[in-house]
């Protein structure tokens, strides 16, 4: 009687609770279980305590790939297991399970209406949600299934054991498409730079997990006459900006190492510098994958400034990365274009862009910015004073924006902090996956309520302001 009572109450608090709110309360109750698995001892050893696991659990449910334990040493085989399934969850999208879930606990409540009001999510379509879970999980399981084969059979070959050579091929499969960058190697993929299948497939990979189950499913639909103006808008401008990021990233790159004679490029011929360029640039985009120890002394600041850049753009809505999105970015740039040329309206491929996406773009990146710089003030400030340990600035904000855009990408900071500024890190990591829209609509939607009830009623007048 009185576990029906609780499960009666813990059905009611949810039913109350908004899509943004119910998506950041799962996510957490996922991390807390997550956290109390990984620091079992069915699952690693005696080094990984809470702490290690709390933040490993929310990298892999963020599928971020920063970690401050060794994954094929501390973890057994179990753990790695399960550690794939949480990658799984966070990439495959934590807000299709999320809204999978709310069908069971909030049974009978308006869904659809519900639903209408997350669209500061990652949309897959109001009464679509059976079709789109089975589309992303069918998408996954082909894309992922196809990359463990080329490993296994032609990638990872030094693996004798073809058991321990099977489960990398998955292990890491699984993470290259959701765009973790966990590895099972200490060294992420540094043995395998010039392995040119290895190098490839981890390519693919990240780039179909970045372009988002719409634009697969887009191009599944028009498979049997296939052509570019035949996809949709969407679709059109995430491979357009995709790809143009990745060409001019890899090409800026290359230039910048090769002109200021870094040593990301030592002992690398011009062909080994071209792929290598290419996997940095498609692995910046929230992957965080590294052929290469990422230092200051191994990267120019350039090159690091034009790898944050590409991480804060990060891959395209609906994907398994994270960042500000690509059609964000492309949002913003048709702005900036329409102003600078006087038009009053946006214009995309002869297509009228709506005010309300463009001051949504305006809010996500502005929004982002002052997160991530408010990450860096905090990081700055307390690991001096607490640890006595001093970073330079461009270290800390490269650490920052690498965990807001669940990038991953370790500069050699992320071990060396307290716990402290590891949990600014936890919460940059959080807040960058679920999208900061949905954490501001959470927080606001709890706090001022009946104040957003009271604002739909009301019409305010009209005022000029200079800019």
């Amino acid at each position: 009687m009185n576990i029906n009572k609780t499960v009666y109450k813990f059905k009611e608090v949810y039913r109350k609770l908004s899509v943004p709110q119910f998506t950041i309360v799962t996510g957490l109750i996922i991390v807390f279980f997550g956290t109390l698995i990984l620091s079992s001892p069915l699952c690693s050893s005696s080094d990984v305590g809470l702490w290690e696991a709390f933040f490993t659990s929310t990298s892999a449910i963020t599928v971020t790939g920063l970690t401050i334990i060794d994954i094929g040493v501390d973890l057994n085989i179990f753990g790695q297991i399960f550690l794939a399934f949480m990658l799984l969850s966070g990439g495959l999208g934590l807000m299709a399970i999320t809204t999978f879930l709310q069908g069971f606990v909030v049974k009978g409540t308006q869904l659809r209406t519900r639903l209408d009001k997350g669209k500061t999510l990652d949309e897959f379509g109001v009464g679509g949600i059976g079709r789109t879970f089975q589309s992303i999980a069918i998408t996954a399981t082909t894309i992922i299934s196809f990359g463990a084969i080329i490993l296994y059979f032609f990638g990872f070959l030094e693996i004798q054991n073809n058991w321990e050579r099977l489960w990398s091929a998955i292990f890491h499969s699984i993470s290259a498409y959701n765009n973790a960058g966990f590895s099972l190697r200490s060294n992420s993929l540094q043995e395998y730079r010039s392995n040119f299948v290895v190098n490839i497939v981890f390519i693919f990979l990240i780039v179909m997990g970045g372009l988002g189950w719409r634009v697969i499913d887009d191009l599944w639909r028009n498979r049997k006459n296939l052509s570019y103006k035949k996809l949709n808008l969407h679709s059109k401008l995430v491979i357009r900006t995709s790809f143009s990021l990745i060409f001019f990233g890899s090409l800026g790159f290359f230039i910048t190492e090769t002109l200021l004679n870094s040593q990301f490029f030592s002992d690398l011929n011009f062909f080994e510098k071209i792929l290598s360029s290419i996997f940095e640039t498609v692995s910046a985009r929230t992957a965080g994958f590294t052929n290469f120890p990422i230092s200051l002394n191994s990267i120019s600041d350039t090159g690091l400034l034009l790898l944050m850049t590409l991480m804060f753009i990060g891959a395209s809505p609906g994907g398994t990365g994270g960042g500000i999105k690509t059609t964000t970015f492309i949002a913003l740039m048709a702005a900036t274009r329409s102003t600078l040329r006087g038009q009053k309206d946006v214009i995309i491929s002869n297509r009228l862009i709506s005010d309300k996406v463009i001051l949504k773009a305006v809010g996500i990146t502005v929004a982002s910015l002052l997160f991530v710089l408010l990450m860096a003030m905090l990081l700055s400030t307390t690991n001096t004073f607490i640890k006595k340990e001093s970073f330079t600035f461009l270290e800390i904000l490269f650490t920052c924006i690498s965990a807001f855009a669940t990038v991953g990408f370790d500069i050699g900071l992320t071990a060396k902090l307290n716990h402290f500024g590891q949990f600014i890190l936890i919460i940059g990591m959080f807040v960058g996956r679920l999208g900061i829209l949905l954490l501001l609509s959470a927080l606001w939607q709890a706090l001022y309520k009946s104040r957003i009830e009271k604002q739909k009623r009301i019409g305010f007048p009209k005022a000029d302001l200079y800019v």
